[in-house]
């Protein structure tokens, strides 16, 4: 995983960096990731979100890439948090999906109930949005 702060002027928002991590299907995709500190971090969560596209039923599937994440919601965050925490449960999610938890129903139906198919639909992904550029 890599960060790199997006511009020198706005110290707040983070390019991220994920590699699909080994032994699940994102393996092999990179994945480009955006945080985003509110003016009242830490008293607010980051925003963070997919800026590949990605097959996950936690992960909106569209362009905006919108995590659901429990460590995220406002319920749940506490000044104390730290974005590492955050952006190693991100990973955990590649890992380790929470279909009971979804943005996407559909994903999630097929990861509980098709896992074959889900896995050759995140493939698809990881080589249509996810390959890395040869860097």
């Amino acid at each position: 995983m890599t960060i790199n702060i997006a511009s020198e002027s706005d110290l707040r928002k983070w390019d991220v960096v994920l590699a699909g991590p080994p032994g699940t299907p994102y393996a092999g995709g990179v994945y480009n990731i955006t945080v985003t500190l509110p003016p009242d971090y830490p008293f607010k969560a980051p925003q963070v979100n997919f800026a590949t596209r990605i097959y996950h039923p936690n992960v909106t599937n569209d362009s905006m890439g919108n995590i659901c994440l429990g460590v995220l919601k406002p319920e749940n965050w506490k000044p104390a948090s730290r974005v590492r925490a955050v952006l190693e449960a991100v990973r955990q999610l590649l890992v380790e999906p929470n279909p009971d938890d979804p943005l996407e129903a559909r994903i999630a139906d097929e990861y509980r109930n098709n896992r074959p198919e889900f896995d050759k639909n995140v493939k698809s992904y990881v080589t249509r949005y996810a390959k890395a550029s040869g860097k």
